[in-house]
């Protein structure tokens, strides 16, 4: 199984963190509060006010229905979330000694970290948080919450484990572990697979894919892999299955909304939808796909559903996650400019003619402004998302490709004047290109990214999806992301009228050479390899166009008053570079080299120079920023007459953090607190 198709902003990394006052737009405040390493943003659904009655409904009932899959999340990332999750809430909420005490100021930030990473593991480092209070404070609190709540009741015995699962550093040490020569399964915490190896888990799916079947489903996509009296089996989530409860109330929710979808084609979708999470059937949920890529014509649109790979450490089980939207009609025009060009650019791209696709089918694009974020959507989120996932479906139906265009406002206004640019560019020219094109060529590039980059290329026939296997997500978004370095610089961009001129590229050249070489490093601890996919992808790329430029000083890291700083001496050959590394990233997929694909990302994508790592460090650390984002959600309010009916959907910005967070796991906690 292909993983979702995401980027990861890099303005949003840029963005840095907090201003010094808060951005603001019609006195609106998109910046909040801020923790560990951690800032929290809003975004402004701006255009809700003026959609139809019907339009404002159907997103009213869908917004619930990505609100009730958010338990399923914290049991996927960990098998004790659910449990910890419960326990701290009582504590935070029932706690009576001094809340300005060390112990209980530790204990929050713990508490709002397990909020946004959904789980005790780091949202996109994945290794296990550190308590910073006292573990015999918390053994005291814990008990006294678990003899008191009726649902912690039944667990009270297992409070001496569940301590030892959040204090001891060798237990559940990663969510998701990629390190070459271990068993990635056994090593991994996410709980997507309970007493079986790497080995079994590979050789189960191994036994039932067909080589010479055209049309693939993505095997164990959803269900857990289990071993039970010795004999390997799935546990399938559906409504009747494992996370029934939860996957119950989103069909509800889906049922409700039905109504109040745009056209015919749009209730077929979520027609097929329920179906394939009522029966877990695989071709079924093709069959969705299929369905949901053809149906572009409504303004507003969602996905809800078993999506991302990422949190497997073998890149098939997807974690469940939600977006609903509506179309910025304004904005989308840049984007269906790419999407009508689509055949252009798979004609003239550098890689082998045998890797391209004869006939671009079914890319469309848009910009949207997102509505709710639920799941692995939230609080953490992408700006680009291009779906269906499926190889074949994409390559013979088409794909959508979107890029959330309030989102990439809020980070961008978060990041002005916070000081970042100053500090890791020393040239006042590039900084006058950064400063004038970085928010286009940003957008641009993701547009390039999600729009054609995911829909380019093919697999040559037999050639199984799953075949790169831990290495398959960061090759796939390199490989995204190369085919839009590559076009951002073409002059067919000005032709377009999408961007202004042929220096434009140059500011995110810049940036993503400075990123991928140096400054996404702010997001890992001393010592630690790179993990995360997309930061894999960044610096696979980036180190390699340094190295196969170095004979020609294309790009260099240059020393200044201490300070290390990216120079780039020859924009016109780094294009070259990427387009060479885009030819060989496509024929690694396309021909399931596996060999290729792991020497090309432990070789330039996981090892970090130590030194150079600890001058970032300190010099990001006198910025005081915070290196990760997330989103509080908007708030809506069904307005009802005497009969029920709704007769207007009201939106709001002013619940707090913690208050949407403690509202979320009381009104729609749908799951036991044990999921066997």
């Amino acid at each position: 199984m292909s993983n979702i198709l995401k980027i990861m902003a890099i303005s949003a990394f840029l963005a840095g963190g907090q201003t010094e006052a808060s951005a603001q737009n019609d006195h609106f405040e998109y910046n909040n509060e801020r923790f560990a390493d951690l800032q929290m943003l809003r975004y402004q659904v701006k255009g809700f006010d003026q959609l139809s009655l019907k339009q404002k409904t159907f997103i009213y009932y869908l917004t619930e229905a990505a609100m009730y899959g958010r338990d399923i999340l914290f049991d996927q990332n960990g098998k004790y979330n659910l449990r910890i999750r419960r326990i701290l809430e009582d504590i935070y909420t029932s706690y009576q000694g001094d809340r300005a005490g060390k112990d209980f100021k530790a204990f929050e930030v713990y508490l709002k970290r397990v909020w946004f990473s959904n789980g005790i593991h780091h949202h996109y480092g994945c290794e296990k948080f550190v308590p910073e209070f006292s573990k015999d404070w918390f053994w005291k609190e814990a008990q006294h919450v678990m003899t008191t709540d009726n649902a912690l009741r039944p667990y009270e015995a297992q409070l001496p484990e569940i301590v030892n699962v959040m204090f001891n550093p060798e237990v559940m040490q990663k969510r998701v572990n990629l390190a070459e020569g271990q068993d990635l399964v056994l090593t991994s915490a996410c709980n997507y697979y309970d007493g079986v190896t790497q080995a079994e888990a590979e050789e189960f799916y191994g036994k039932m894919k067909n080589p010479n079947d055209p049309h693939p489903v993505m095997f164990g996509m959803n269900s857990r892999l289990v071993k039970k009296d010795g004999k390997v089996q799935e546990l399938v989530w559906t409504t009747r299955g494992l996370y029934g409860q939860a996957l119950t109330k989103i069909v509800d929710c889906l049922r409700k909304a039905r109504p109040f979808a745009e056209d015919a084609d749009q209730q077929a979708v979520i027609d097929k939808l329920i179906e394939f999470y009522t029966t877990g059937n695989l071709h079924t949920f093709d069959d969705y796909t299929i369905l949901w890529a053809a149906n572009t014509a409504p303004q507003v649109d969602f996905v809800n559903g078993f999506t991302e790979s990422y949190g497997d450490p073998l890149g098939m089980k997807a974690s469940w996650e939600s977006i609903v939207n509506f179309k910025d009609l304004d904005a989308t025009k840049r984007t269906e400019t790419l999407s009508a060009n689509a055949q252009w650019f798979e004609d003239h791209s550098p890689v082998d003619s045998r890797f391209k696709k004869e006939k671009v089918k079914g890319i469309s694009a848009k910009v949207i402004t997102a509505a709710i974020l639920g799941g692995d959507l939230y609080p953490s989120t992408a700006i680009g998302i291009n779906l269906p996932n499926s190889d074949w479906v994409r390559k013979e139906h088409g794909s959508k490709s979107v890029t959330i265009g309030n989102l990439t406002e809020a980070y961008n206004l978060a990041a002005k004047g916070n000081g970042f640019r100053n500090e890791f560019i020393d040239d006042k020219e590039v900084i006058r290109l950064v400063d004038q094109y970085a928010d286009i060529t940003d957008d641009l590039h993701t547009d390039l990214h999600e729009c054609l980059g995911h829909g380019s290329g093919k697999l040559l026939p037999g050639v199984d999806g799953d075949s790169l296997k831990a290495y398959g997500s960061a090759l796939e978004e390199g490989r995204a992301d190369l085919f839009g370095l590559y076009y951002v610089a073409d002059p067919k961009m000005v032709e377009l009228g999408l961007t202004p001129n042929m220096e434009a590229y140059k500011a995110q050249y810049y940036t993503y050479m400075l990123n991928g070489l140096m400054t996404q490093l702010v997001r890992i601890q001393l010592g630690n390899d790179i993990e995360e996919a997309h930061m894999r992808n960044r610096a696979f790329i980036a180190r390699w166009c340094y190295e196969k430029g170095q004979s020609d000083k294309v790009v260099e890291l240059v020393k200044k008053n201490g300070k290390t700083y990216v120079r780039i001496n020859d924009y016109e050959k780094l294009r070259g570079l990427f387009g060479q590394l885009l030819a060989e990233v496509q024929r690694i997929k396309s021909t399931g080299d596996f060999a290729a694909a792991q020497a090309l990302i432990e070789g330039y994508g996981v090892k970090i120079d130590p030194e150079l790592h600890k001058e970032v460090l300190e010099r990001y650390e006198k910025l005081n920023l915070a290196p990760y984002k997330g989103f509080i959600n908007p708030v809506y309010t069904a307005v009802k007459d005497a009969d029920g009916n709704i007769t207007d959907v009201k939106v709001s910005y002013t619940e707090g953090y913690a208050q949407q967070m403690l509202r979320y796991s009381k009104d729609y906690a749908t799951l036991p607190l044990v999921n066997n």
